[in-house]
């Protein structure tokens, strides 16, 4: 039965802590690289694609509500242009 020598232990050790410490760096270097992202696009002032696709949902409303509205205005404008016309039109003709 082969005996490790109590080096080769104390490597495998070693290279575990530099393995969980490496780790530990890129999940801070990680954090601190979106943290900094973050910042940049806020003085930006750039929005969320969520918030981005709520107002686009909301404008597509109020545009879809406009051009009905548009519709209804000429309808009622073209029916008060009848009125118009049939109040002055000479009393023979009515």
């Amino acid at each position: 039965m082969a005996i490790r020598p109590r080096f080769f232990d104390d490597i495998a050790g070693f290279a575990g802590t530099a393995f969980s410490a490496a780790t530990g760096v890129r999940e801070e270097i990680h954090t601190l690289i979106r943290s900094q992202i973050n910042e940049i696009l806020f003085s930006l002032h750039l929005v969320r694609r969520d918030e981005f696709e709520a107002v686009q949902e909301m404008a597509s409303h109020a545009r879809l509500a406009q051009e009905k509205a548009e519709h209804r205005l000429a309808a009622l404008e073209a029916r008060l242009d009848e009125l118009e016309q049939s109040l002055t039109a000479p009393s023979s003709q009515r």
